[in-house]
């Protein structure tokens, strides 16, 4: 089923296409039907985001650079773009100390995830300073993060620092129940200033595609178009929801 969209089409900010990388698309193979299931959602954009996880996933910018362009100009496939997904961890700090985030497209804009149960000591200040030096943090599933399920103060002062990305397939129950709460709930409230497939497959686009359709049904198709077009583009600008 392909959903209505912009001209421009929708912008998938969290991805792991690239074949061989991480946890993600196993083969080109994977890969190219990853993209061409995009595709059929209306996905005109896609950033690949392989994990950089210190002790699990940490690609060398060469062998990612070769995954980008072994699947780059793929007739009708969505255009694609790089970025990646920074865990919160030891090496992450060393980059951000010498200005070495790996960010979208080289930009200001960079998304990074924390561990479930544990939230860093400092957090808020971290993205204050960022913000200040210009730097724009995207949060990725904020909706796994424990300590947010129950301290709507904190949720609502992190997102004022960092643009909460949500997972799709977390507003169609498949991450869990109370993933699933906390994910709606952003997406209510206006909190949320994307939602991205974050697939490692094409059955997680299938999973993302119900995620469009609660959005739809919940909440319209102005919203669809929010959280799939304008929100992702305001976010690589800089913009973050009020």
């Amino acid at each position: 089923m392909r959903y209505p969209a912009l001209v421009v089409g929708f912008v998938d900010l969290h991805n792991h296409c690239l074949a061989g990388l991480d946890d993600g698309a196993r083969d080109l193979g994977a890969s190219r039907a990853m993209l061409g299931a995009l595709a059929a959602l209306g996905f005109t954009e896609v950033y690949a985001t392989p994990h950089q996880k210190a002790g699990q996933f940490m690609p060398s910018r060469e062998a990612i650079d070769l995954a980008f362009a072994s699947l780059t100009g793929a007739p009708g496939a969505p255009r694609l773009h790089l970025g990646a997904e920074n865990m919160w961890d030891d090496v992450f700090f060393e980059r951000s100390q010498r200005g070495e985030i790996p960010s979208y497209d080289n930009g200001d804009a960079f998304l990074f995830e924390l561990r479930p149960q544990v939230m860093p000591v400092g957090a808020l200040d971290h993205l204050f300073r960022w913000r200040m030096a210009g730097r724009i943090p995207v949060m990725a599933h904020p909706e796994r993060y424990e300590a947010l399920w129950t301290d709507l103060g904190l949720a609502d002062r992190l997102r004022r620092q960092c643009a909460f990305v949500i997972d799709l397939a977390a507003l169609a129950g498949y991450h869990g129940k109370p993933q699933q709460k906390a994910a709606r709930r952003y997406v209510e409230e206006g909190w949320a200033a994307a939602v991205a497939t974050d697939a490692h497959s094409v059955e997680d686009v299938r999973t993302a595609a119900e995620g469009i359709a609660w959005i739809q049904k919940r909440l319209g198709a102005a919203a669809v178009e929010r959280l799939l077009a304008d929100g992702p583009r305001a976010v690589l600008l800089g913009e973050l929801p009020e």
